[in-house]
């Protein structure tokens, strides 16, 4: 089960913090994915992490204003996506997907029915 939260309504400059709580995936060694959905486009991968946290890789731009990371405890793994500097083309619906894939430079974010856990989605307004 992937839950995340944080979104809402942040004017253009501002920062949000989303979390993801990852449970009950038994994959080992899974790597987790930040992706973006706006209405009419493809969801669109953001950012991603290893299942250590030691590899981390950022798509478009999100480098240099987002920072993913990553707390794993027991069963439970949570994962933020710091957002800095909002825009508005970064409103969108954002999800967190879970599977084992590579997480690094290079990443590549699609096809995305390639990751098997999702969550629901927290929604990222960012609009004066």
């Amino acid at each position: 089960q992937l839950v995340e939260s944080g979104g809402g309504l942040v004017q253009p400059g501002g920062s949000l913090k989303l979390s993801c709580v990852v449970s009950g995936v038994t994959l080992p060694d899974y790597g987790v994915a930040w992706f973006r959905e706006v209405p009419g486009k493809e969801r669109e991968g953001v950012s991603c992490i290893s299942y250590s946290g030691g590899l981390t890789a950022y798509v478009g731009s999100s480098k240099g204003r987002f920072t993913i990371s990553r707390v794993n405890a027991d069963a439970k793994s949570t994962v933020y996506l710091q957002m800095n500097d909002l825009n508005s083309e970064d409103t969108g619906l954002y999800y967190c997907a879970a599977d084992r894939f590579w997480c690094g430079d290079g990443w590549n974010p699609d096809p995305t029915d390639l990751y098997n856990y999702w969550g629901r989605g927290t929604q990222v307004t960012v609009s004066s």
